[in-house]
C-alpha cells in the first residue's frame, strides 16, 4: 500500500460543474461510502473504491487525491449527524419531546452507519478530531444556553452547577443508542430521555408542565 493509501491526508476536493463529472464523483462517494462502512477505512483501497463504483482507477484521483479526501467528502455534510440531538426544555412535555428526539437520531446513525468509523479515524486523524470536537463544542454551547434559559425561568434545580448538567446530557445522549452492547438489551429511549429530565426538573415543576400540557390537550 502506498503512503498516500496508507495516511490520511489531503484537503476537501473541489466539486466538478459538468453534469457528468458530478456523477462519476457521485458514484465514488457511494462506492467508498459502501466500502468504509463494510470493510472500515484502513483495509479499503481507492483502487476497491474505482472499481466498485465501476471506473477506472485514475479517474478516482481525477476527484480526490487519495481515499482520506473522499472520506472528508463524505464526512463534511454527516458531522452534524453524528452529534447528540439538542433537547428542547422549553416544551410542555420535555421527556416525549427528548425521546423523540434521541430515536431520530439513532435512525439517523443507523442509516449512515458513518459512526462506525469514528473510532478508527479519530485514532489515526488529528484534523478529523478537531473538526469533530468543534462540532461537540457548539452543541455543548446550545445545550448550555438552553438549560441556563430554563434555569432563569425557575425550571431547574437550583443547586446543579449547569455545565457538569450539560455534559452528562450530552453523554447519555450522545451513547445512548449503545445501550445494548454493554447492558445486553435495546435502549428504551423514554426511559434515557426520564432519567435526563429527573436531573434537570424538580418533580413540581415536571408535574406542573404535565399538567399545562393536559390543559392545552383539553382546550
Amino acid at each position: 500500500m502506498s503512503d498516500r493509501e496508507d495516511q490520511l491526508v489531503g484537503e476537501f476536493p473541489k466539486i466538478p460543474k459538468q453534469e457528468r463529472a458530478q456523477i462519476k464523483r457521485d458514484l465514488l462517494l457511494k462506492s467508498g461510502h459502501e466500502l468504509f462502512i463494510s470493510k472500515g477505512f484502513e483495509h479499503t483501497t481507492a483502487k476497491e473504491i474505482a472499481a466498485h463504483a465501476g471506473v477506472a482507477t485514475g479517474t478516482f484521483y481525477r476527484y480526490f487525491s487519495d481515499k482520506r479526501q473522499l472520506l472528508m467528502s463524505l464526512l463534511e455534510n454527516q458531522i452534524e449527524m453524528l452529534m447528540p440531538p439538542e433537547p428542547k426544555w422549553g416544551v410542555s412535555n420535555p421527556e416525549s419531546m427528548l425521546a423523540s428526539l434521541l430515536e431520530l437520531h439513532d435512525e439517523r446513525l443507523k442509516k449512515t452507519g458513518m459512526q462506525r468509523l469514528v473510532p478508527e479515524l479519530l485514532a489515526k486523524d488529528k484534523e478529523f478530531a478537531e473538526v469533530l470536537q468543534a462540532a461537540k463544542r457548539k452543541i455543548f454551547t446550545r445545550i448550555l444556553s438552553g438549560l441556563k434559559r430554563a434555569y432563569d425561568n425557575e425550571l431547574t434545580w437550583k443547586d446543579l452547577d449547569l455545565n457538569t448538567v450539560t455534559w452528562s446530557v450530552m453523554i447519555l445522549a450522545e451513547h445512548a443508542h449503545e445501550k445494548m452492547k454493554q447492558c445486553g438489551n435495546q435502549t428504551d429511549y423514554r426511559e434515557v430521555a426520564k432519567v435526563i429530565c429527573r436531573l434537570i426538573f424538580p418533580p413540581e415543576v415536571m408535574k406542573q408542565l404535565h399538567t399545562n400540557e393536559t390543559v392545552t390537550k383539553e382546550e
